[in-house]
């Protein structure tokens, strides 16, 4: 296997989930956390997980506890030292990752591998704290991290091509199916997921239909098994918010609207309730404009060669359960139909019409 010891810095439910995987894939874990509570709370986040694999049936008790022994807890970075590849799972906030990696910087040897698990911050921008940028990648699991197949391979400007493909064969060996991507903001996934939740609560805001009525809405036009305020619950608000300000640099129509705004990083989460109603024209908008919040960024991200359609597509189904993936529904619908969606991101927001559209109907070919 391409590393053989990793450290996990941030034992919190991502860092928790990484190290449960790696555990289960027989690799040597060594999860950091700077008190003893998070720590033992991250620790017994995997116990928990194998326990439980175990009274399933999935694995024996003596497979399960063999995991377990897999991953040993610190509250020291030292500990991280010997480890060839580093993994950071800490607060998705700049400053944070950026004092971390200056602390890493005297630790870690030069031969060390140091990945962040941001999921839509710059990778490049990331590596310029830590002391070898050619040795600094993005490695940004879904979650949760213990069985969700999706791992976004980011290579940042610098980063070593070599590492970076040893980096995709360590994510394959290790049970995990790689994307491949170009660093941008927010990356292959949340650049539309994040749009698109973004999208609903935008909706929400200006009166066009209630949480349930555009969760229902969602689940037909894009055949999702949860609507994107279920989904937003389940991560947390205060999650979005802070993904879908990331996304910012990208322009207008990424603005984070006006409820996730004004909540900002507290903690809540949204009223759904049950009545689902609604009449025909509502619901056509409503599957209009959360369409257009999927297709625009995902448009645009082929534009910008982030990733492949084939990828794009693996990540909507496998990450986030779409039924109709981005590009294939995109292909199913027609450049017409897709124009004529789109045409609303660029006509409010004024953004140029993304030059992937011309494809639309091979995308995936």
């Amino acid at each position: 296997m391409s590393f053989q010891k990793v450290g996990i810095i941030g034992a919190g439910t991502m860092g928790s989930g990484i190290a449960t995987s790696l555990a289960g894939q027989g690799v040597d874990v060594t999860l950091v956390d700077m008190t003893d509570a998070a720590l033992e709370r991250g620790m017994g986040a995997v116990k928990k997980f194998y326990d439980r694999a175990a009274e399933k049936g999935k694995m024996s008790a003596d497979d399960a506890a063999a995991a377990v022994a897999k991953v040993e807890g610190a509250t020291d970075f030292q500990a991280v030292a010997d480890c060839d590849l580093v993994i950071e799972a800490v607060f998705e906030e700049f400053s944070v990752k950026e004092t971390l990696y200056k602390k890493l910087n005297a630790i870690l040897p030069d031969s060390a591998v140091l990945a962040t698990n941001t999921s839509a911050l710059k990778v490049s921008e990331l590596a310029e704290a830590y002391k070898d940028t050619s040795r600094f990648l993005g490695l940004h699991y879904f979650n949760p991290a213990a069985i969700n197949p999706i791992v976004e391979v980011v290579r940042g400007e610098k980063t070593d091509p070599a590492l970076f493909d040893r980096a995709l064969e360590f994510c394959r060996k290790t049970g995990k199916k790689p994307i491949a991507c170009k660093d941008h903001y927010g990356f292959a996934i949340n650049r539309f997921f994040v749009p698109y939740g973004n999208e609903a609560v935008r909706l929400m805001d200006e009166g066009v239909g209630t949480p349930a009525q555009i969760d229902r809405v969602a689940r037909e036009c894009m055949e999702v098994a949860a609507g994107p305020f279920m989904v937003m619950n389940l991560v947390k608000p205060k999650i979005m918010y802070h993904a879908q300000n990331n996304l910012g640099p990208h322009g207008a129509f990424y603005a984070i609207a006006d409820t996730l705004k004004t909540r900002g990083d507290s903690d809540y989460e949204f009223e759904i309730g049950e009545d689902a109603s609604g009449d025909e024209a509502a619901d056509q908008k409503i599957a209009d404009r959360l369409r257009a919040a999927v297709f625009f960024p995902v448009l645009q991200e082929l534009d910008e060669d982030v990733a492949s359609a084939a990828d794009i597509d693996m990540g909507a189904a496998l990450a986030l359960r779409f039924g109709k993936a981005p590009c294939e529904l995109m292909d199913a619908l027609g450049r017409d139909e897709v124009r004529r969606i789109v045409a609303h991101v660029t006509e409010t927001y004024d953004h140029a019409m993304p030059a992937s559209l011309e494809r639309v109907g091979r995308l995936r070919d």
